[in-house]
C-alpha cells in the first residue's frame, strides 16, 4: 500500500508538504501546479483513493474565485434585514466549502471593478442578463438570485410566491375575512451602467398572485390594495390611506415584516385593534416579528437556503452542466396573534 513517504518521492517534495496537501492545510504556501502533482500522483498510487477524490475537489473549489453582485445599497439592507440574510446565507455557504468570494459588489460601483478574475457570478436582485454581460461576460457561470425578469438562458433561485400567496390568503378566508387588504412596494429593473435610472417598473409577484387569486373568489377590490416604498415609514404611510377610506377591509397582507412593523403602529395610533378589527400579516419573518406586539403572522423565507441553492448551482457550473436550471425554494406560514387562529 502506497505511502506519503512513496508520494513524496514521486513528487520531489516533503513529505510535510504532501501531508499538509492531502489535509487541505490552506496556510500551506505552494504551488497550485504542485498540489495538483501530488493529487494526482496519489490517486495513480491508490493511496486512499476515495479520500483523495473528496480532498482534490475541495481544494481545487479553494481556488474557484465567485463574486457577489448585489442591487441593494447599505441603506437598503438596514431598512430591509431580508436583503443581508441572503447576503449571510452565500457567504456562510462559500465559508463551509472553502469558496474564494470577493468582496461584496454593489450595483452603482460595478463601473470601478474588474470581473475579469472572477469564475462564477451570484446576482441578488432584478437585472437584465444583457446588462449584467456588459461587465461580466467570460463564461456562462452566473446565478440571479429572486431576479423578477424572464431569464431562460442562466441559472435561477427564487421564491415560490404563488404557494405563499396562497397560503397567506387561504388562511384569512378560513379566518371568514372577505375584505383584504394589500399593502406593498414597486419592483423596478436596476440598471447597471445608469443605477438612478427607475422608469421600468415591474408589478411584484406577491400582488401579482394576491390579484389574481382573489379575482379569482370574486373579492378582490383595487381600493383596497396600496403601493409605495419598501421601507417601515412606507407601511405606515400606506396603512393611514388605507384606513381614511370609508370602507375598510378586515385583513390586510403587507409585503415585508419592515413594512408590517410600520402599518402595526399606524393602526395603534388610529385605535384600531389587531386582530380584533384588522388582521395582519407580513412577509420575510425577520427576528423582531416575533417581538412586536402583537407578535406578527408571517412568511417565513428561508434565505440561508437561497444562497445554497445558487451556491450549488455554481458548484454544477464547475462541473461542466451547461442546461439552465431554475431552482424553486418554498415558505412556510408562521401563524402568530396578529391574525388569529382558525376555529
Amino acid at each position: 500500500m502506497a505511502t506519503i513517504k512513496d508520494i513524496a518521492k514521486h513528487a520531489g517534495v516533503s513529505q510535510a508538504t504532501v501531508s499538509r496537501v492531502l489535509n487541505n492545510d490552506k496556510t500551506l504556501s505552494v504551488s497550485h501546479e504542485t498540489r495538483e502533482r501530488i493529487f494526482s500522483i496519489a490517486e495513480q498510487m491508490q493511496y486512499k483513493p476515495v479520500r483523495v477524490q473528496r480532498l482534490k475537489k475541495e481544494s481545487q473549489l479553494s481556488n474557484k474565485q465567485i463574486a457577489l453582485l448585489i442591487t441593494a445599497s447599505d441603506e437598503d439592507e438596514l431598512l430591509d434585514p431580508y436583503i443581508k440574510q441572503v447576503r449571510d446565507g452565500v457567504e456562510k455557504v462559500c465559508g463551509e466549502l472553502g469558496l474564494v468570494l470577493s468582496p461584496i459588489i454593489r450595483g452603482s460601483h460595478i463601473q470601478n471593478v474588474s470581473l475579469q478574475e472572477i469564475e462564477g457570478l451570484i446576482v441578488v436582485g432584478t437585472i437584465d442578463i444583457e446588462d449584467i454581460r456588459h461587465y461580466y461576460d467570460p463564461n456562462n457561470n452566473i446565478v440571479l438570485i429572486n431576479n423578477l425578469l424572464p431569464h431562460f438562458c442562466c441559472d435561477t433561485v427564487h421564491l415560490d410566491f404563488r404557494q405563499s400567496m396562497t397560503d397567506v390568503l387561504t388562511h384569512l378566508l378560513q379566518l371568514n375575512h372577505t375584505s383584504i387588504g394589500f399593502i406593498g412596494g414597486s419592483e423596478y429593473v436596476y440598471k447597471l451602467k445608469d443605477p438612478s435610472n427607475t422608469t421600468n417598473k415591474l408589478k411584484d409577484p406577491r400582488s401579482a398572485y394576491f390579484e389574481s387569486i382573489l379575482k379569482e373568489k370574486n373579492l378582490f377590490n383595487p381600493a383596497y390594495v396600496h403601493v409605495g416604498e419598501w421601507s417601515t415609514s412606507g407601511g405606515y404611510e400606506m396603512m393611514l390611506k388605507l384606513l381614511s377610506q370609508p370602507d375598510k377591509p378586515t385583513a390586510c397582507f403587507v409585503g415585508s415584516d419592515p413594512m408590517a412593523i410600520g402599518a402595526l403602529r399606524a393602526l395603534s395610533e388610529s385605535g384600531i385593534k389587531v386582530p380584533d378589527d384588522m388582521a395582519i400579516i407580513g412577509f420575510d419573518d425577520i427576528e423582531v416579528s416575533a417581538y412586536v406586539n402583537p407578535p406578527l403572522t408571517t412568511v417565513k423565507v428561508f434565505t440561508e437556503q437561497l444562497g445554497r441553492s445558487a451556491v450549488q448551482l455554481l458548484l454544477d457550473r464547475f462541473e461542466g452542466r451547461t442546461v439552465p436550471l431554475h431552482v424553486t425554494v418554498g415558505t412556510e406560514l408562521v401563524i402568530r396573534q396578529s391574525c388569529g387562529y382558525k376555529s
